[in-house]
């Protein structure tokens, strides 16, 4: 597909996700959707349901606080077994949907010193991405501030003071269409047999490092509160400590910290924004059900 057309349906598909997130209590018709973003009504859906991976309709119905509250019921033993599967391990903390380093305690301390990372703008259909990308995988990956790309692009100098730095945008392109990409892949069943799963390189305490792999383990599709988390890890009563670190995470979306929500189903305290959380979560939850009906 032509950059200029692709560009064209990514702002239009993200302008109207933007537009869901504010107004899903109003109920918007598809063909008020269609007509913001300036298409027919039937371009509109197969371009929709192409990128996102569910129709419009689908992530309406899904945009409320009821279904993730219900998702709760599922309690923390199913993230417990998961956690207790052999996943975890001293450096890979995940193989199933991202192929997962953590930095040793030595390169922690060094604040990438030793590594180059390639950085830069990335268009998405959650809105302006800034993407830090090394030889072993993502390390950096933070939604713009509210229309303020100076601000995430000052703590993303600030985190990797030491490192050097190569602004390349074209470069880093590629490697969030094909993270986002698998990962919706897997969601959905369309992904392909030679799928190659996202790297990610993190950096981080020891008990952030729990929580992500905690996070890590939770399925698109499924939420959990952060007192679930904390008693996964073992941590029972660090309930704050878990929302900490969630909001810690260097590398948004591909480790999922908007699947962490309150006991009491509220959808709250994200770091890139609430609208944004909710109609992140509304797509895995109705690309979950719409696969589980299907299989």
């Amino acid at each position: 597909m032509p950059e200029p057309m692709q560009s064209a349906i990514y702002h239009g598909i993200g302008d109207t996700l933007d537009y869901l997130a504010a107004h899903w209590q109003e109920q918007p018709s598809l063909d008020l959707l269609a007509k913001r973003a300036g298409w027919s009504l039937s371009h509109f859906q197969r371009a929709f349901t192409d990128h996102v991976g569910v129709s419009p309709k689908r992530v309406l119905q899904y945009l409320t606080i009821a279904h993730a509250r219900g998702q709760l019921a599922e309690g923390a033993s199913l993230l417990e077994a998961s956690l207790d599967s052999g996943l975890s391990g001293p450096g890979r903390l995940h193989d199933l949907f991202v192929a997962v380093e953590a930095m040793t305690p030595g390169e922690y301390k060094k604040s990438g010193s030793d590594l180059t990372i390639t950085y830069g703008w990335c268009r998405s259909l959650f809105g302006p991405v800034l993407l830090g990308v090394t030889e072993r995988g993502i390390c950096w990956l933070a939604f713009d501030h509210h229309d303020r790309p100076e601000a995430a692009e000052q703590e993303f100098h600030a985190e990797w003071s030491l490192a050097r730095q190569i602004r390349d945008d074209a470069a880093v392109q590629p490697v969030l269409d094909q993270a986002l990409g698998f990962m919706r892949d897997w969601q959905t069943g369309s992904l392909q047999v030679n799928g190659q799963p996202p790297r990610l390189l993190l950096r981080g305490t020891n008990f952030q490092l729990k929580v992500w792999h905690a996070l890590l383990s939770i399925p698109a599709g499924r939420v959990y509160s952060y007192g679930q988390i904390a008693e996964a890890i073992g941590a029972p009563k660090a309930t704050r400590a878990v929302g900490a670190a969630c909001g810690a995470n260097l590398v948004s979306a591909l480790i999922p910290c908007h699947r962490a929500i309150t006991s009491t189903g509220m959808i709250h305290a994200y770091r890139w924004g609430v609208g944004r959380k909710r109609v992140q979560l509304a797509c895995e939850f109705a690309r979950f059900d719409e696969a589980q009906a299907a299989g």
